[in-house]
């Protein structure tokens, strides 16, 4: 199971540095013209590596990954639906600037914990290594769930101009789903899930950047 857990690791290692790598080639190529067609640059090697990531709440629940089940699920749900049911679906939505932010601080906290779970995989530690991945979603985590909240608001004109995914149920039900209330209803979730991934994400460094913990992965 090591070696395939490697192997997914590895999949995704390359997926997100080629994504962060050709974002910032293209900025420093293109400057702010790069920011606009970021989605059509990369938009299909993104949704395959996030599509890739639901695999991951199977390896939870089979127990070859050791991680709990509920936050690793708000997380990858978050991006799944930003990413297809937000961005995917509202091609003006798809050239704004904010998708670019997204993208890049997904890929940030991907490279760093893929390349992390792949050397710890291996059996191989490096402390700073460590220290960054259970650090650097401190200060990008949040940027990342401010990011999302503002790409739904840049959104909800295009929903509610198009009737996307808005549906009126014929009679004798008689119900009608508008989806712009569904994304503000969900925008407030997303705070709400922040707060608990949050409180789950410091647990989890302190236990991982514990005395104890380092003195064992030394020995």
């Amino acid at each position: 199971m090591n070696i395939y857990l490697f192997i997914y690791y590895l999949i995704q290692f390359c997926g997100h540095s080629w994504i962060f790598t050709n974002m910032i080639i293209r900025f420093l190529s293109f400057g702010k013209d790069s920011l606009a067609d970021t989605f059509y640059s990369i938009g299909l090697v993104m949704r395959l590596c996030q599509s890739l990531s639901i695999l991951e709440l199977l390896h939870i629940l089979v127990g070859i990954e050791e991680n709990r089940f509920l936050p690793r699920f708000l997380q990858i749900t978050e991006r799944i639906i930003i990413l297809f049911v937000v961005i995917t679906s509202q091609e003006e939505v798809q050239g704004k600037y904010i998708v670019c932010v997204l993208f890049f601080l997904w890929n940030l906290l991907d490279v760093v914990r893929y390349t992390y779970c792949m050397l710890s995989v291996s059996g191989t530690y490096y402390e700073a290594l460590t220290w960054l991945n259970y650090t650097l979603w401190i200060p990008v985590y949040p940027l990342s769930i401010l990011a999302k909240a503002f790409a739904i608001y840049e959104s909800l004109p295009y929903f509610e101009s198009f009737g996307t995914y808005s549906i009126k149920l014929p009679f004798p039900v008689a119900l009608s789903i508008y989806f712009p209330y569904i994304l503000k209803m969900y925008l407030a979730m997303l705070f709400a899930g922040m707060y608990f991934i949050t409180r789950y994400r410091c647990t989890e460094r302190k236990a991982h950047l514990g005395a104890s913990y380092i003195k064992e992965k030394r020995s």
